[in-house]
């Protein structure tokens, strides 16, 4: 009678301490690592640092950005998943880590089922960007030089299975040109061999900066507006090529984050992400807010998953 009293007694103990955990977690104020799968210098880099000090802000928890890169943001992304679940670990990942590199290459986590969406943040207004002197000035020249340097001309992206690598592939496809893609570790490294003249062209708004100090040349603008900051860039769709590809930034908790902690969070970034000075602020590195909750962006995270396989098999696009 004793054994199964104090049997009970532990069960209720426990099961008090499941009950209680959520409401603990959703007020957790210790540091919050803030995993970036990508170097620093790229626009990945430069969201975060910005949402972090914002963060602190408002809810006056330490938020560290922490670069956790390798194997085009697999690794950063394996680490949030294997994360405890406590409110301390969050991902701020492009559209890549999710829906676009699960469809190219296995990775180690389930990108709908080891992650809680919470929040996309920002959305990308992509630039086709060249050396100062290839001998073209927009995106149809371009192609017809990569047409008469048939193999020789080259792309750099993030990283394979990014979406800089994509949109370039992509390109490739829809103009049956045959273009040498250069991986690299992340956006700044692709931008500084693309000034170095190694490379001809990336598919990246991180180089912005430079397009604005004349250091490199913007050959189109790959959505579907033209750039507030490059007026004068005609769209891809401008130039006769559709190429409209969903680019954002999100926010993700490791599964079986308490929900409470999920949403604390989700309204604290709506918040900072509605700020008066952000939208200024983000189209500096050709990003503009584009604030979706949880509920919301688990719809948006489904829709543009299908998207990306649908593109990925009727392309037969592979990594090489």
């Amino acid at each position: 009678m004793t054994r199964t009293f104090r049997a009970l007694a532990a069960g209720l103990a426990l099961m008090a301490g499941c009950a209680a955990a959520p409401a603990a977690l959703a007020d957790y104020k210790g540091p919050v690592r803030l995993v970036v799968p990508y170097p620093a210098g790229g626009n990945a880099d430069t969201l975060a640092r910005l949402f972090a000090e914002r963060m602190n802000r408002e809810l006056g928890t330490p938020f560290v950005v922490e670069n956790k890169v390798g194997a085009g943001g697999t690794i950063g992304a394996q680490s949030v998943a294997n994360a405890p679940p406590d409110g301390s670990t969050l991902l701020l990942a492009p559209t890549a880590v999710h829906v676009i590199t699960p469809h190219l290459r296995a990775v180690p986590y389930d990108p709908l089922k080891d992650f809680v969406p919470v929040a996309k943040l920002s959305s990308s207004i992509g630039i086709v960007t060249a050396r100062r002197d290839l001998p073209a000035k927009d995106m149809r020249e371009f192609i017809a030089y990569a047409k008469a340097h048939e193999g020789k001309v080259s792309y750099g992206s993030a990283g394979l299975a990014t979406i800089t690598h994509l949109q370039g592939a992509v390109v490739g496809m829809k103009t049956g040109v045959n273009m040498l893609h250069v991986p690299y570790k992340g956006s700044a490294e692709a931008m500084n061999d693309l000034l170095a003249g190694r490379i001809d062209v990336i598919y990246d708004s991180v180089a912005l900066p430079q397009i604005k100090a004349g250091r490199l040349k913007a050959l189109a603008v790959t959505g579907t507006e033209r750039h507030p900051e490059l007026p004068d860039v005609p769209t891809l769709h401008e130039q006769d090529l559709d190429l409209a590809l969903p680019s954002w930034f999100a926010l993700y908790a490791p599964r079986a984050t308490p929900q409470a902690a999920v949403e604390r969070y989700a309204a604290a970034a709506g918040r900072v992400m509605s700020a008066p000075d952000m939208k200024g602020l983000l189209i500096r590195f050709s990003q503009y807010p584009s604030f979706q909750g949880p509920a919301e962006f688990s719809r948006q995270l489904l829709k543009d998953d299908a998207f990306y396989q649908q593109l990925i098999r009727a392309g037969n696009i592979r990594l090489e």
